[in-house]
């Protein structure tokens, strides 16, 4: 018998969990997850680019770097191929991180808000389904959308009245 695989819906929950943790660093709150081929939470990111003063600490790359290790760590694979994961995140991935997504070879991605200023996943670019590149990836937008722009609405909100 397979087992019944979390829906997108219910996999969102642990990616803005992760969101909500990168509040009490004064980080911008976008949350990630990679589940792994078996359904298992593989890693979890969140933005800590305040965190640790590292420009490229989005949720996205510190979730994929977790995962690369943890494949690593379990002797599974190469370590840095991510086939047959799934990456979860709040927010559309930026052209930084849909880079990350094609070198890592994930092949599917979940993400909540669009960013209509700085998204590479269809809005600004679209990295990831750009037939030029060697390797393309199923994309499912919009999942809890209105929750995940709510968190990043409310947080600069909270900003700008600092």
């Amino acid at each position: 018998m397979i087992p019944e695989q979390p829906s997108h819906r219910d996999l969102m929950d642990l990616a803005l969990a992760e969101a909500k943790a990168a509040l009490a660093t004064g980080d911008v709150p976008i949350g990630a997850v990679v589940i792994g081929p078996d359904s298992t939470v593989l890693a979890t990111g969140r933005n800590e680019r305040e965190a640790h003063g590292d420009p490229t600490a989005h949720a996205e790359i510190v979730a994929i770097r977790a995962a690369a290790q943890a494949l690593r760590d379990a002797g599974r694979g190469d370590g840095w191929r991510l086939e047959d994961c799934t990456l979860v995140v709040t927010l559309e991935p930026c052209a930084m991180c849909a880079g990350a997504i094609v070198l890592s070879r994930i092949p599917k991605v979940v993400f909540g808000a669009w960013d209509e200023k700085a998204g590479a996943v269809g809005s600004v670019f679209d990295i990831l389904r750009e037939p030029r590149l060697n390797h393309w990836v199923e994309v499912y937008p919009g999942v809890r959308e209105a929750e995940c722009a709510a968190l990043l609405t409310d947080f600069f909100r909270a900003r700008r009245l600092d």
